[in-house]
């Protein structure tokens, strides 16, 4: 009877050894990437902290925030498993959803709209009125990671038959703020950027809107992904609290009402479907590799 119990909890030991570590790892921090939004990375951070403290409390588990800096090197860190969770541009979800899988699961929502609009500017003074008059010019595109700032803009590009290293006198890539400024400054003759950061950066002071014309705006885009990696969205159950928790993000949140930044007004669930545009201006950029 002795050993016939010993044996039975000796099993029982042995079953919850091979247990423990995998309950360990499920609740191992999520890390979440968030793309530099804010002027600096230090106000990225603080913007988006209490959103990381919040999924944390919906979720049951460590949410580590960092920003990273580029488009580029965010999508990156989503696909190459540095990143679990990420809030980014649309060009970059989809090159990390081509190159590594990962999966939109949704979009965030600016004045309740979940699309924006890539935009070209110039300064009042430069006498350039549209796209024809830039040539022979100085012109900022964002990294290569950026949608409005890069993607979107050199598609329109190639559909006019304008080669931009031929086109333009210098071609800049930097940060959206920069070419704002440099811009309003007339340090720099043209740019691209979105309409939702041109507009933020007059409201809060750091650009006049009478130094910042827009002589140039796209169709309507998809706004930013919050993605998941392939392993994470691999995890339905988990995928499903986080679309529920990201879905009550906004005014009706009443304990938590500031979760997101001025004129970002929530989540709505949308999947790897919805960013078919920008996929599409990838293919025909040559910029994405058809599979």
């Amino acid at each position: 009877m002795l050993s016939c119990t010993r044996f039975l909890l000796l099993s029982l030991l042995s079953l919850l050894s091979l247990c423990l570590p995998w309950q360990a790892a499920a609740k191992e921090p999520l890390r979440l990437g968030v793309g530099l939004f804010q002027p600096d990375k230090e106000k990225n951070d603080a913007t988006y902290q209490p959103l990381a403290a919040y999924l944390a409390s919906k979720l049951g588990r460590e949410v580590q925030l960092r920003t990273v800096d580029s488009w580029e090197g965010l999508a990156k860190s989503l696909a190459n498993g540095e990143t679990d969770l990420a809030l980014m541009g649309p060009w970059g979800y989809v090159l990390a959803n081509h190159e590594a899988g990962a999966q939109a699961v949704a979009t965030i929502l600016y004045d309740g709209k979940p699309e924006y609009h890539a935009i070209m500017v110039t300064h009042p003074k430069s006498g350039i009125k549209t796209v024809a008059d830039l040539k022979g010019k100085t012109f900022a595109f964002g990294d290569k990671g950026s949608t409005s700032g890069y993607l979107i803009p050199l598609h329109y590009f190639m559909t006019q038959g304008i080669n931009p290293e031929r086109y333009f006198s210098k071609v800049l890539y930097t940060k959206h703020q920069a070419i704002e400024t440099q811009v309003t400054q007339g340090l720099l003759d043209a740019g691209a950027d979105y309409n939702r950061n041109r507009n933020a950066m007059i409201e809060e002071g750091l650009i006049k809107a009478d130094q910042s014309v827009v002589i140039w705006q796209s169709a309507p885009l998809p706004n930013d992904a919050f993605a998941v990696s392939k392993s994470v969205f691999a995890d339905k159950a988990l995928v499903g609290q986080l679309q529920a928790a990201l879905a009550a993000v906004g005014p009706a949140l009443k304990q938590q009402p500031n979760l997101l930044p001025t004129h970002y007004t929530g989540f709505v669930s949308k999947d790897n479907t919805y960013y078919k545009p920008i996929r599409d201006a990838g293919l025909a950029t040559g910029k994405l590799q058809a599979k």
